[in-house]
């Protein structure tokens, strides 16, 4: 397995939809077992194959709740249904989330509170996930990857100006631009 660089907000494999995967391959398996030392490297939460450049509808996950108990797999090809969002303002001490793409910041999110996600597993067994609360987060935050969605496009306009001087000061707004988990800097 292998740490795999983490793209940055400019590049384009994240502003575009990615492809279904068509079949589990020998390439596809080894992506994902990557992609999970990638994601336990950043230290992350969740990872979506665009994330590492592959611009395929996968993505993994992974939580631990406050008793200790495991969550985690990945989902292949997967589809996402959510309650309706709250309407208001986030709670910045209870709403807020990061991302690796965009490493080291955290702002304000409101996400729906629950959702449902189905797809398939490596072995082609069908998952289907329903949970609420931070795992709904999380699954929300990788599908929006797969759709060519950064958090930072869902964030407030202010918000989303504070991070766009951030990405200029850190020179992060270039296609290609990328950090390694473990290796690089956050800060460019």
């Amino acid at each position: 397995m292998a740490v795999l660089p983490i793209r940055i907000m400019g590049d384009p494999v994240l502003h575009s939809p990615a492809a279904p995967v068509e079949e589990v391959t020998d390439e596809i398996r080894t992506l994902v077992a990557d992609m999970f030392e990638t994601m336990d490297a950043a230290p992350g939460v969740g990872l979506a194959a665009p994330q590492v450049g592959v611009g395929l509808r996968i993505f993994t996950y992974t939580y631990q709740d406050d008793e200790g108990a495991e969550w985690r797999g990945e989902i292949i090809n997967p589809e996402l249904w959510m309650t309706p969002l709250i309407p208001g303002d986030p709670d910045e001490d209870e709403e807020s989330e990061g991302c690796l793409s965009f490493p080291g910041e955290r702002f304000p999110l409101r996400r729906s509170e629950r959702v449902r996600v189905t797809g398939t597993d490596l072995e082609g067994r069908p998952v289907s996930i329903e949970v609420d609360g931070w795992r709904a987060r999380i699954l929300q935050h990788e599908f929006d990857h797969l759709d060519g969605i950064l958090y930072i496009d869902r964030l407030s306009d202010s918000d989303w100006k504070t991070t766009q001087k951030i990405a200029r000061k850190r020179g992060w707004g270039r296609p290609g631009a990328s950090w390694l988990p473990g290796v690089d800097d956050l800060e460019g």
